[in-house]
């Protein structure tokens, strides 16, 4: 049997889809290790993972709230995830040292995974969580790549003993895709991407206390709003936007809204639903409509149950995944920054009308995730890379690859992520 080793940022997104490959590889028989923030992976993984500790940068400022675009990028390498490499490097090269793997499972946002096995010889795979990476958001902007270039170099030399030269992006042994050409569309792809489609597994049973039975009280519609963890300090307008506009909708749905922070006032109408958390995997089960930020998780887990969207992009690579919602028919996009009452309204009603067909494109969304495998064709791809055959992976089960297709979803996509400090 294999030994892998999965190298997380501590960010709950990225874990996430990382926690139900390693389930689909031990349910096999074979060995699964971490290394990443202890406490967060085994709250998502189990208390019994396995988990080598890696170091956090310290200080790390919050981005603020209205920062996007080029700046939000330039504030998510520089202040985020070169500090995270740097810090986490040591303890990686220890792990790797320890348990010995087969195969190294490395992020895409935990660059210092891939850096220090390539140093050390280890075959290594990039698990990408969202498709920014994947469509090259970069092309048109040469002189960004190039500083991204430049920031990855440095880093290299750092951690990596200027060893090796591959992106650290993307693994020549392999990308998981956790997406399917439903959604992604027709964009070329590197010919090593692997479009396994979401891996959504079960979550830990933790404390949950969500009311049920309030689910049952009503045969309307019912809306969930989520703009993730991640994003608390942009949310409080949106949030009690979206609350007034259902708030008055009270003969056509009601709703959950999510809302960690506080951030939504006054006295709600009984058929709204404040929480500051849910069980999101559960209540997309009696969902027919999600209300989002278009972060990448909470897209695909909506659409693997075939709840149509409304996608209200922050920032990063959530324009880019509200992007393929639309063009796959399965929901309808708002500008955040102009989305009152009255639009949010409106496109609530949109979504949930049968005669617009988000939710049929949805359901066929969903249907081409369940059919690509997920996790376990994630765990395929691997067992492959293990035993020496990557090029054959994308001849098992019903993986898509670019080349199969004749060519051909960023930081905060992080739907429901957390920082650990």
């Amino acid at each position: 049997m294999g030994r892998f080793l999965f190298v997380v940022p501590p960010l709950v997104g990225h874990v996430n889809p990382a926690v139900g490959t390693a389930a689909a590889l031990a349910a096999r028989g074979h060995d699964v290790a971490w290394a990443g923030h202890p406490d967060l992976v085994r709250s998502l993984a189990g208390s019994d993972a396995v988990v080598h500790p890696c170091a956090l940068p310290g200080d790390v400022p919050p981005r603020p709230a209205d920062l996007k675009g080029p700046a939000a990028f330039r504030f998510l390498w520089e202040s985020f995830l070169v500090p995270l490499a740097d810090a986490m490097a040591p303890g990686v090269r220890t792990a790797i040292g320890a348990y010995d793997p087969d195969v190294v499972v490395c992020d895409q946002q935990a660059v210092a995974g891939a850096l220090v096995a390539e140093s050390l010889g280890r075959t290594w795979v990039t698990s990408a969580t969202t498709s920014a990476e994947l469509v090259d958001p970069l092309a048109a902007m040469p002189k960004v790549a190039a500083w991204v270039d430049e920031l990855l170099a440095g880093l290299r030399g750092r951690v990596g003993g200027d060893a090796g030269g591959a992106d650290p992006r993307f693994s020549p042994h392999g990308v998981l895709a956790y997406t399917t050409r439903a959604l992604l569309g027709p964009a070329e792809l590197p010919e090593q991407v692997r479009l396994v489609g979401p891996s959504v597994t079960a979550r830990p049973a933790g404390g949950d206390d969500f009311p049920w039975e309030w689910l049952d009280d009503s045969a309307l519609p019912t809306v969930l709003v989520s703009l993730g963890t991640a994003n608390n300090d942009a949310g409080a307008r949106f949030l009690n936007a979206a609350a007034q506009a259902l708030g008055a909708m009270a003969d056509r749905v009601r709703a959950v809204l999510v809302d960690p922070g506080g951030l939504v006032g006054g006295r709600l109408p009984e058929h709204l639903l404040v929480r500051p958390h849910v069980p999101q995997l559960a209540l997309l089960e009696r969902l027919d409509a999600v209300v989002c930020h278009a972060g990448h998780n909470t897209v695909c887990e909506a659409l693997w149950h075939g709840v149509p969207l409304v996608v209200a992009p922050i920032r990063d690579d959530q324009p880019i995944v509200a992007g393929q919602v639309v063009d796959a028919g399965a929901g309808v996009r708002l500008r955040f920054g102009r989305a009152d009452a009255a639009r949010i309204g409106a496109a609530v009603d949109a979504v949930l009308d049968p005669a617009r067909g988000h939710r049929k494109a949805a359901e066929a969304v969903g249907e081409s995730f369940r059919a690509a495998g997920g996790s376990a064709s994630a765990a395929d791809h691997l067992e492959a890379v293990a035993a020496g055959s990557a090029g054959a992976a994308g001849a098992t089960g019903t993986t898509e690859t670019a080349a199969s297709i004749g060519g051909d979803d960023s930081h905060d996509c992080h739907d429901g992520e957390v920082r650990v400090s």
